[in-house]
């Protein structure tokens, strides 16, 4: 794949290459229009591979898709544009740990490798380590169904990095679950190994707190609903993440910069 430099910038197909933009990234691309027919790679030979490719792609994304949808009320302010490709990436170094299975039917088995997803920042650009930077634990109950972020009292002006403006910030505590990925001989597909588990989540929030005093102990607990039995075929997620707002009134109004959320333990 070709990228385009100079002043002329379009996209379209010109001849015989395609000139397209990438979401999330700079700049023009280029690359030679055409290729192999569904057919061919459905049905040829030649593009065995390929179909143990595609196959397991879809697994990695599928698995992706679930810890998003879990998080999903915090998508939308906690995530950058390449954060779904990322997923799938980590998912895919999950996926060709599995020596069990023939190529094309590997598991993702999550269970088994979580510390790919350990330490991941929703965000690329904003670390959550970058943002606050006072002592804390995260400890979940002996079910792995609930867990509690505990943050000792301490000066925000000292271990906060505080977006201008914020008169407010909270902290979230974040639990979900994700299961692994297994091949369906039967239906030829890739499913949840526990989708009654699949993708279940809560998130529970501190209270708002002023940045311009030293804070309370911060006790945050987050309990997935109906206490769940956990399975060995599941991976449950602790997140944490903080949040900056602006006090206007009686009202809280949040900042677009300056949250940050990351995977910070595997239970």
């Amino acid at each position: 794949m070709a990228r385009q430099k100079g002043h002329i910038k379009y996209v379209g197909t010109l001849g015989e290459v395609r000139h397209f933009k990438i979401k999330g990234n700079e700049g023009y691309f280029a690359g030679l229009k055409g290729g192999p027919t569904a057919e061919q790679v459905k049905n040829d030979p030649g593009f065995i591979r390929t179909r143990e490719n595609m196959s397991e792609f879809t697994a990695c994304a599928n698995a992706g898709k679930s810890l998003r949808v879990g998080l999903s009320a915090l998508m939308k302010q906690m995530s950058d544009s390449q954060l779904t490709g990322r997923l799938t990436a980590i998912m895919k170094k999950i996926n060709i740990e599995d020596g069990s299975e023939a190529r094309g039917q590997r598991a993702v088995l999550v269970s088994q490798q979580p510390q790919y997803l350990k330490g991941l920042d929703f965000n690329r650009n904003i670390s959550f380590n970058g943002v606050f930077r006072a002592p804390f634990t995260l400890t979940a109950t002996v079910g792995r169904n609930e867990s509690t972020l505990s943050i000792p009292e301490f000066n925000p002006l000292n271990f906060l990095n505080i977006p201008s403006g914020a008169t407010h910030f909270r902290f979230i505590n974040a639990i979900s679950v994700v299961s692994d990925t297994i091949f369906n001989p039967i239906t030829g597909a890739y499913e949840p190994a526990e989708p009654a588990l699949n993708e279940m989540s809560n998130i529970a929030y501190s209270d708002y707190t002023p940045v311009d005093a030293v804070t309370p102990i911060i006790d945050v607990t987050a309990a997935l609903p109906g206490a769940p039995t956990m399975t060995i075929n599941v991976a449950v997620l602790g997140s944490i993440g903080i949040e900056f707002y602006q006090m206007v009134g009686s009202n809280y109004y949040l900042f677009n910069a300056g949250n940050a959320l990351k995977i910070q333990e595997t239970f």
